[in-house]
């Protein structure tokens, strides 16, 4: 199957694709036309699956590639699709990639283990196995809250070791300064995506980085933000943010809340048929829900405004 891989530019929202489950838990892979048309219409630069959002510590190896291999079919070309190749193993982070660049996506992109603390030699020769393993770009993910996450320098060396490695996703505050770092000394070679929900995206856009990489309820406002800030209207932008901010920092307070809030917003959306979040998680207490609700209900009347437009 091919890929187009060689035309991959990020430049916007980059949205982490849920997985569709029926109510018994089994992968609804039918929902994935309507997910990649959205996205489409909506213009991103790419998506990608399956990460955190994508729920992938629930999901079997073949599931994982049922979801890829469901999202390239849908795509269909016009638009990239990015292959989260997570596992702890180098080894085995490697052999999903090369599964997952089979399969047809356009870019890979991995996780740094973060499960023990490692010095930054054993993360480079971790991360230099699975992008080795691939001719495809690759998006590094540093994920580590509360932790150190990766310096400029280190982002240098990898970039000079492995030029296919083209970007780097971080979810950490304050964060402007590092994105700066980064591109001043990889000149530019290595771009700076943020994570996090979005929730750090107009500082971030500001310190120059290429885009976001979000959950899907609100990536096509979070498009629109992207698009309005990095064109100078920082003003337009951020009266756009602050209507959503408030559902993406409730719904972070916990990654499973944010996976049911997620795809609730998508039910309603008319985008998923189903608001399955696959066991172990979170069981939202009355509050919480009434909560997450209202902040839904509120998210959903400022969508109607944006496409309204």
């Amino acid at each position: 199957m091919s890929n187009s891989s060689a035309s991959i530019s990020i430049e916007g929202i980059v949205p982490v694709l849920p997985a569709p489950f029926n109510p018994d838990e089994t992968l609804d892979l039918d929902s994935m036309p309507k997910l990649i048309q959205f996205c489409v219409d909506s213009g991103m630069s790419a998506v990608c699956l399956p990460a955190y959002s994508t729920e992938f510590y629930k999901l079997s190896m073949d599931e994982r590639y049922a979801l890829v291999h469901a999202a390239v079919e849908a795509s269909g070309g016009r638009i990239p699709v990015i292959g989260q190749s997570n596992h702890v193993s180098a080894k085995l982070a490697a052999e999903i990639a090369v599964k997952n660049a089979e399969l047809g996506v356009s870019a890979i992109s991995i996780a740094m283990p973060r499960l023990f603390a490692l010095s930054e030699d054993d993360h480079f020769a971790f991360l230099s196995k699975v992008i080795e393993a691939t001719s495809l770009p690759v998006v590094v993910q540093d994920f580590n809250p509360g932790g150190p996450t990766v310096s400029p320098a280190f982002v240098k060396r990898l970039h000079d070791a492995h030029p296919n490695f083209r970007y780097l996703k971080l979810e950490e505050p304050l964060m402007a300064p590092k994105v700066e770092a980064i591109l001043e000394e990889t000149h530019g070679a290595v771009g700076v995506l943020e994570g996090w929900g979005g929730m750090f995206l107009l500082e971030g856009v500001s310190a120059g980085c290429r885009g976001a990489m979000p959950g899907l309820g609100l990536a096509d406002l979070q498009q629109e933000i992207f698009r309005l800030a990095h064109s100078g209207d920082l003003e337009a932008a951020t009266d756009l943010f602050q209507e959503v901010l408030p559902h993406i920092v409730f719904s972070l307070q916990n990654l499973e809340l944010f996976l049911h809030m997620d795809k609730q917003l998508l039910v309603r959306r008319n985008l998923l048929t189903h608001a399955t979040v696959r066991s172990a998680t979170l069981t939202p207490d009355p509050n919480t829900t009434r909560h997450a609700d209202f902040l839904t209900e509120r998210a959903l009347r400022s969508i109607a405004r944006f496409q309204a437009r």
